[in-house]
């Protein structure tokens, strides 16, 4: 690392802006020397004293000026809570970069390096997070937090980014720093205002653990309701950040973060439900008769699509539903081919959206339709998929991550039904790589857009994979939300097997091998074992490696001395 320091292209001064207030003095040491201890050593520190009561702390403060000249204190008259103090520090930012570090927290050697390293191979970037854990006030370390690549749903839904954040100081200086009277989520409120003025492709995820948050019973990271004003703080950065953009929303708290409820329009636009069946009179008249007792969005046709039924009570059946307004039955007797049938269906559908349903659904929920339009209505939101379950309750599909098993799954099948995930995923809405076709939403136009479903490569399996991932090259966000359940009783019409050993698989892998090595929606430290956010057996991350392999042995050491 110190030599690759040596050959960085640009080394730029990081500033890091750190509030204080009364701290333990203790911790605050190991602060300062966690920042002293780093790698990469082009930084300064930018100290806003909050007017402390405590006399030892300016003591302290000076004597860490008079020690240290990369050290700068502000000493605030008045005491003005944390924007305003982190404000004052930003006064005294020399950098073009911007560290946010809290009094008792602490950066491990390499924190700093990997952000540069950052900066050097992503000239673009704009904002900075890595992934962070938790250190107890006995120094031991827990609850780490190993994040997915930027995600502005699962943003939206909790404040992901976090730490360790850093900004580009232009980009600061655009937006006017820190707001008071957002105190408890002055960074939430911060980045949310910053992610307006950027693309998300300026948004960098480092996958390495480069923050330890100090964990006390006064802290958040100890104890969420420690701060009660947080959620306030939370709801009104959200709530301005929507009506900024124009979007009619509702932001509501739950377990385990925030609930954007998007508002429909006056009028409802018109979903095309497209379910192809065969021979199956218990699966189909189930799936039809809970979408038309259960579901309260009422502006809905219903085109089933009929590959080929012989059985005499399917038939009868099928044909008693011409006598509803609402249904439309397309026969479709060419051998099986999922995505031919539901290709076909689409170019009938009178709908602006898109629902695509297997005939083995059975709704839960009455407001699932109206969850999973609203999702599909927004800006850049690609595919909706939705909360399914087997029969007994336990989790179907919650997101599919590309890599589990060597090749794709549900994350946490099997898992109960209530299971959150890590940090609490699984219970908010957030964007995966990819959803399943089982229960898909999507406005028609961004269906027609990618040209619908592969015929020739993937008649059966894995067809949903490939048309999510080319939504997704498409720039859009495919999106799973809890908020919407149904059961799925998984291809009990046509049997379910899906290896990687398959025509399709093997078309999959050499088409997507990035995505499967490297699912940007899942951390790399995980398993795709199961696919269930425990830590796998080796991270997937590289280990660092020699930027300039032209170094000589001699420099190396020299460096290195």
């Amino acid at each position: 690392m110190h030599a690759n320091v040596e050959n960085m292209r640009t080394r730029p001064l990081i500033s890091i802006v750190m509030p204080v207030y009364n701290p333990n003095l203790a911790w605050l040491e190991e602060a300062i020397q966690s920042l002293q201890s780093q790698v990469y050593t082009y930084w300064e520190l930018c100290i806003a004293d909050d007017c402390s009561t405590d006399s030892q702390v300016r003591a302290f403060l000076e004597q860490l000026m008079d020690s240290d000249k990369r050290i700068n204190v502000i000493f605030r008259k008045e005491n003005g809570h944390i924007s305003a103090a982190s404000n004052s520090a930003l006064t005294l930012v020399q950098g073009e970069w911007v560290a946010l570090m809290d009094q008792d927290d602490i950066l491990p050697k390499d924190a700093l390096y990997w952000i540069v390293e950052a900066i050097n191979t992503q000239p673009s970037v704009r904002l900075i997070y890595s992934d962070e854990d938790k250190i107890d006030e006995n120094g031991d370390r827990f609850a780490p937090y190993f994040k997915c690549d930027w995600n502005l749903d699962f943003f939206y839904s909790q404040n992901m980014f976090s730490h360790l954040g850093v900004y580009h100081k232009p980009l600061l200086d655009e937006v006017g720093g820190f707001r008071v009277g957002f105190e408890g989520a002055q960074d939430y409120d911060l980045v949310l205002r910053c992610i307006e003025k950027i693309s998300h492709e300026q948004i960098i995820h480092i996958p390495r653990v480069l923050y330890h948050r100090r964990a006390h019973s006064g802290s958040t990271a100890q104890t969420p309701s420690a701060k009660p004003y947080v959620d306030l703080a939370v709801f009104q950065a959200l709530t301005e950040y929507f009506q900024r953009q124009g979007i009619d929303a509702l932001v509501e708290r739950t377990e385990y973060g925030n609930r954007i409820r998007y508002h429909l329009p006056e009028r409802l636009p018109l979903v095309s439900l497209i379910i192809p069946t065969r021979n199956n009179l218990k699966l189909i008249q189930g799936c039809v008769e809970s979408i038309i007792n259960k579901t309260i969005y009422s502006n809905y046709e219903i085109i089933i699509v009929d590959n080929g039924s012989d059985d005499v009570e399917v038939l009868a059946y099928l044909a008693s539903l011409s006598t509803d307004s609402r249904i439309r039955i397309l026969r479709d007797d060419r051998p099986f081919n999922h995505s031919q049938l539901n290709n076909a269906a689409v170019n009938i559908a009178k709908g602006e959206i898109l629902g695509l349903l297997n005939d083995d659904v059975d709704v839960i929920s009455p407001d699932w339709l109206s969850e999973m339009v609203a999702h599909a209505l927004q800006p850049g939101v690609g595919a909706v998929g939705a909360k399914l379950l087997y029969a007994n309750n336990t989790l179907q599909h919650a997101g599919v991550v590309l890599g589990i098993h060597g090749l794709v799954d549900h994350v946490c099948k099997y898992f109960p039904r209530h299971y959150a995930g890590d940090f609490g995923r699984l219970g908010v809405v957030s964007s995966f790589s990819a959803v399943t076709a089982a229960c898909l939403v999507i406005k028609k136009s961004v269906f027609q857009a990618v040209g619908g479903f592969d015929e020739k490569n993937l008649p059966t399996d894995f067809n949903d994979v490939d048309f999510c991932l080319r939504v997704r090259a498409l720039g859009y966000r495919n999106i799973y939300t809890p908020f919407a359940e149904l059961y799925h009783y998984e291809s009990a019409t046509r049997g379910y097997a899906r290896t990687v050993e398959t025509e399709a698989a093997k078309y999959i892998q050499e088409k997507w091998g990035d995505f499967v090595k490297a699912d940007p929606g899942y951390s790399p430290h995980l398993s795709l074992i199961y696919g269930d956010f425990t830590l796998a057996p080796q991270s997937r991350v590289a280990p660092v490696s020699l930027m300039d392999s032209t170094v000589s042995s001699e420099t190396m050491a020299s460096v290195i001395a």
